[in-house]
């Protein structure tokens, strides 16, 4: 399902339409995307949390040269999803 698809399920269910559903679907990402960039996460009742996990600084190797490398500490996304999400 694609963004597209998913506004017009959504209109359809909030009896609104595909461009209202397209709004608030941004608005509502917008939402999750700020908050977790300020390190906090977003808990949804039934399906799951969005957070973010520091990763430490790591060693790795190139494929192609198999020379080591550094690859540097970064903050990545993450999705947990609760147990009435993973039960479905």
């Amino acid at each position: 399902m694609n963004k597209s698809e998913l506004a017009k399920a959504v209109a359809e269910k909030c009896d609104t339409t595909p461009k209202q559903a397209v709004a608030i679907i941004d608005a509502a990402f917008d939402v999750i995307a700020d908050t977790m960039k300020s390190k906090d996460s977003v808990t949804l009742a039934g399906f799951g949390t969005f957070a973010t996990k520091d990763r430490a600084a790591r060693e790795g190797i190139n494929p192609a040269t198999k020379e080591k490398i550094q690859i540097p500490a970064k903050t990545v996304a993450v999705f947990k999803p609760a147990k009435p999400l993973k039960e479905l």
